[in-house]
């Protein structure tokens, strides 16, 4: 992922808050097999130390891609929107003038895939996961010998995500004026599309962080 200086996580703390926040879908990128294009599986995940946490169904072609090569990507993004070339015009040309651009936030882990075959790690990892996604605790108890559960386990294979990289993107046009930020801003947030809204927000929190870009 090219990331240009102005874009980049201003700390480790930027990106581990903007996951926090409850981006926890993204999408496993796995090598494909000789001949054979990527494997691309969009997926809940849960964190657990430095791995990710993700079950997939038994016959998910992914498999055999990660058995062959379990060096893969995992890619996270949001808050994203298009800004049309009018919001980026520079001062005094004509509106038309404007290039327009996109605007999102991407967090790239580069893992290690480690499969969980075992039926009683299997049921620790949807434990794990069921604690992240339906913390209130309203399911059935995740047990090898007990339904539901029990009987789904051979269904899914497991997967422990060994993060051995981490690269963050926050395109919001940090390297433009703070005038010029604060408007699009404005516009994102009249507009009210799609994810507007948050974008808006992550460019408002970049702003009072950064303020004016110092090369």
């Amino acid at each position: 992922m090219f990331i240009q200086p102005w874009d980049a996580s201003l700390d480790e703390a930027e990106w581990q808050t903007w996951i926090a926040e409850g981006h926890d879908f993204g999408q496993l990128s796995v090598n494909g097999l000789p001949g054979h294009p990527p494997v691309a599986v969009p997926t809940h995940f849960t964190g657990d130390g430095d791995h990710l946490l993700i079950h997939l169904a038994r016959p998910n072609p992914a498999w055999k891609a990660i058995e062959h090569d379990p060096n893969v990507l995992f890619t996270v993004f949001g808050d994203y929107a298009f800004i049309p070339g009018p919001w980026r015009a520079d001062a005094g040309t004509p509106p038309t003038d404007g290039v327009p651009t996109s605007y999102y936030t991407a967090v790239q882990f580069t893992c290690r895939a480690h499969i969980v075959d075992d039926p009683e790690d299997k049921a620790e990892l949807l434990r794990r996961q069921l604690a992240h996604f339906q913390p209130d605790g309203d399911h059935a108890p995740v047990a090898v010998d007990q339904p539901p559960y029990g009987r789904m386990l051979p269904g899914i294979r497991g997967l422990r995500l060994e993060v051995t990289d981490v690269v963050a993107k926050f395109k919001y046009d940090d390297h433009k004026a703070v005038e010029h930020r604060t408007a699009v801003a404005d516009h994102l947030t009249a507009r009210d599309q799609g994810l507007d809204v948050p974008a808006a927000r992550r460019q408002r929190n970049r702003l009072a962080r950064i303020g004016p870009w110092k090369p």
